[in-house]
């Protein structure tokens, strides 16, 4: 497959915003239910368009297709999209603070085909190359794999409170990190 990975830009937000409820529907659905993805899609999947304008999340594009996002980000916030937020959330210390790895998604017919790992790589020299020591995430379920294969512990499990009483299950996942040979 000749799909590029680029640094996404804000003529992606349309097509990121077409392929989040997509891919939350389709890939989460063995962990979620239908009520809990839609309460999610929103307060947690939502297109965070600060990191766009900080240059660190990345689109995977294929012949202008948008078929994966996924970025990282030296602020405060460990998931969610820019609606709702605090217009300054802080940014996080190099020295002192892990940075968040934020906001994957994949379309489900190029699932398991390597762009979130692809994606995750690229973030991670990003990260490095920041400055930062230690990258942190907060996993859905169906994520958690992912990350553990490629080497993220689990730090803790909990629930996010969403609308309707509802709750939904993730893990908190943390990777010391090291510059690539």
């Amino acid at each position: 497959m000749n799909w590029t990975l680029r640094l996404a830009w804000e003529d992606d937000i349309p097509a990121i915003e077409k392929l989040i409820p997509l891919s939350v529907r389709s890939l989460q659905a063995a962990y979620y239910s239908p009520a809990q993805m839609e309460a999610a899609l929103g307060p947690v999947f939502d297109v965070d368009r600060q990191l766009i304008l900080d240059g660190t999340y990345f689109a995977a594009d294929l012949q202008g297709r948008i078929i994966g996002c996924g970025g990282w980000s030296k602020r405060r916030s460990l998931f969610g999209g820019s609606k709702g937020r605090k217009a300054d959330e802080g940014q996080l210390d190099p020295v002192s603070d892990p940075a968040r790895i934020r906001a994957f998604f994949v379309h489900p017919d190029f699932a398991r085909q390597g762009i979130g790992r692809a994606i995750l790589r690229a973030c991670e020299e990003a990260i490095i190359t920041a400055g930062f020591q230690k990258a942190e995430l907060v996993a859905t379920l169906a994520g958690e794999p992912l990350y553990a294969a490629c080497g993220y512990l689990v730090v803790e499990r909990y629930e996010i409170v969403m609308t309707g009483g509802l709750g939904m299950p993730v893990v908190r996942m943390s990777k010391q990190l090291r510059k690539r040979n």
